[in-house]
């Protein structure tokens, strides 16, 4: 697997440079970044005629959308409007072709997902697809609109961008190349572009105090949704002799005091791969053993099994061609909990080793499910007749590419959204797009109760009832900083509201809106900051983008 993924990481070097030989050092709008939020802002420059570079550290455009999130996150449906809705009528019109159907017949595709068919031939969209097949939509887009795309190109975030007076003049990359723009969107998961401008971020959970929020801060003994300990029959001793503190505590349980209830920290909820599985034979690669395997870190699943638990497969979600788009359920899954919380501000070096032990860690979990003799035998078999795609991921073992990275940085900009504009306790002023997707946090830590039982914390779920509006000042710095940097995607927000607004369609909803801003800004010649909200508005609806929802 290895080898793959290094003759990959070769051939996109070679892309890389080849894409970056042809692509212009100077364009009226940047874009750093390749997530749906970044494709969708480029499309939409392009649209109103502006010249656009993106200058993207990944290889692969499309991020999590092309990265196994297959399985749509989208609330109500009727507020995804624009762009974003564009993107899922091209993913319905890939599979009104025969040949889209390899692995299963389309008539056999009866999937229901979020609520709602998979396949919505009424309005002409699809919400549920392969990874592959959203890559190729995003890449067919950008090539349909001759947008440069300068791949595995990393911002120097130390001394890589130039600003005076108050604006971004020009960014770097590790490579030695130079990029000047007119205005600057950072649509990365990890906000590197904002932050290397000194814009004010947060990283971790506010106190329930700094917003006046209620499901902010430490949520101890707030159990949601099914991933935590609180399901199970019996409690769960930590320890490797269970009952007997002076054995030791199990992998992968904090020692540490969770915090107090309602306090802030610098913690962020865990990340994972979105995998894509398959019981086709044709189409099956067995689970990988990873290099640094080791069964121990996996004993606390042995409890939970034997404890009577038999949710492993709750969030194998179908997607088209009998395959998944397989997430995290239950105590122990394949989120990684408490491994990530440097990950935001770390470097790339660092970055790279929280990947990898992210990798390690959850193809360890397949591998030890499926083949460890300890493992129940009801569970055990059904689970071995899985495994990867061979068809996805080609050039990386067949492992997706991209990490969900579900929090990283999020600005503290001239306007912050919280749970209580989601919730409509107040208005929200200057709408440029909506949200609707209940407001979700996964586990960030996992810790040992007073009581002296293992117990997960953070996982979050609470309805916005209903749609809610996000605000054009939470795509933009405070007054006086980056008078032309927008950021669709690390937005202005308290660490609860980004748990709704998170959402990779909502992502590419507030890049378009990024978009047409930056292009109101050149022309206006004025700062993002100061771009006519009421001029802002009709062209967004011009463009069929949802801004109010009544029932």
């Amino acid at each position: 697997m290895h080898s793959t993924v290094a003759c990959a990481i070769l051939s996109a070097f070679a892309l890389s440079s080849t894409v970056a030989a042809a692509a212009p050092q100077s364009a009226d709008v940047l874009i750093y970044g390749c997530t749906p939020g970044a494709v969708t802002a480029a499309v939409q420059t392009r649209k109103m005629g502006k010249s656009v570079v993106m200058v993207c550290p990944e290889k692969h455009l499309g991020g999590l959308t092309a990265g196994g999130l297959g399985f749509t996150d989208t609330g109500n449906k009727a507020v995804i409007g624009g762009l974003s809705r564009e993107f899922y009528h091209r993913v319905w019109q890939h599979y009104e072709k025969p040949e889209a159907w390899r692995w299963q017949k389309r008539e056999e595709y009866g999937n229901k997902g979020q609520g709602t068919e998979a396949i919505d031939k009424g309005a002409r969209t699809m919400w549920i697809f392969e990874p592959h097949v959203a890559e190729q939509i995003f890449e067919g887009w950008v090539k349909e609109h001759n947008i440069p795309v300068v791949r595995d190109a990393w911002l120097d975030r130390e001394k890589g961008v130039v600003q005076k007076g108050g604006r971004i003049v020009s960014i770097r990359t590790l490579d030695g190349k130079t990029y000047t723009a007119k205005v600057f969107i950072d649509a990365t998961y990890e906000g590197d572009l904002m932050a290397a401008a000194r814009v004010d971020y947060h990283v971790g959970r506010e106190s329930m105090a700094a917003y006046g929020e209620k499901w902010n801060g430490v949520q101890t003994g707030v159990l949601h949704h099914r991933h935590h300990f609180g399901v199970l029959k019996v409690p769960i001793s930590p320890y490797a002799v269970p009952g007997d503190p002076k054995s030791g505590v199990l992998p992968r349980i904090s020692t540490e005091h969770p915090g107090k209830y309602g306090e802030g920290d610098r913690k962020v909820q865990a990340y994972c791969y979105r995998m894509c599985l398959t019981q086709v034979p044709e189409n099956r690669a067995p689970f990988p053993k990873p290099p640094k395997y080791d069964p121990k870190e996996y004993e606390l699943l042995l409890r939970i099994f034997a404890a009577g638990w038999r949710e492993t497969f709750h969030k194998f979600d179908a997607i088209p061609n009998a395959k998944t788009d397989t997430n995290n359920h239950g105590p122990f899954s394949t989120d990684n909990i408490g491994r990530n919380w440097d990950y935001p501000e770390a470097s790339y070096a660092r970055r790279r080793e929280i990947i990898e032990e992210h990798i390690n860690y959850q193809q360890g979990w397949l591998y030890f499910i499926a083949n460890d003799p300890r493992v129940p035998e009801d569970v055990r078999s059904k689970f071995a007749k899985w495994g990867l795609a061979k068809d996805e991921f080609t050039d990386n073992g067949n492992w997706p590419h991209q990490l969900y990275v579900r929090e990283a940085r999020r600005m503290i900009g001239r306007y912050v959204m919280t749970e209580n504009e989601l919730l409509k306790r107040r208005p929200t002023p200057e709408p440029v797009g909506m949200g609707s997707y209940g407001i979700d946090s996964h586990n960030i830590q996992r810790y040992i109760t007073p009581e002296g039982y293992v117990q997960n914390e953070g996982d979050i779920g609470v309805s916005t009832n209903g749609p809610y509006q996000i605000s054009y000042g939470s795509l933009v710095p405070k007054k006086g900083q980056a008078a032309n940097l927008l950021v669709p995607v690390c937005v202005s927000s308290s660490h609860i509201a980004y748990g709704s607004i998170r959402m990779e369609p909502v992502f590419m909803i507030l890049g378009q809106s990024a978009a047409t801003a930056a292009s109101m800004a050149i022309d206006a010649g004025v700062a993002v900051q100061d771009v006519p909200y009421e001029k802002l508005r009709a062209r967004l609806l011009a463009d069929g983008q949802v801004l109010e929802y009544t029932q």
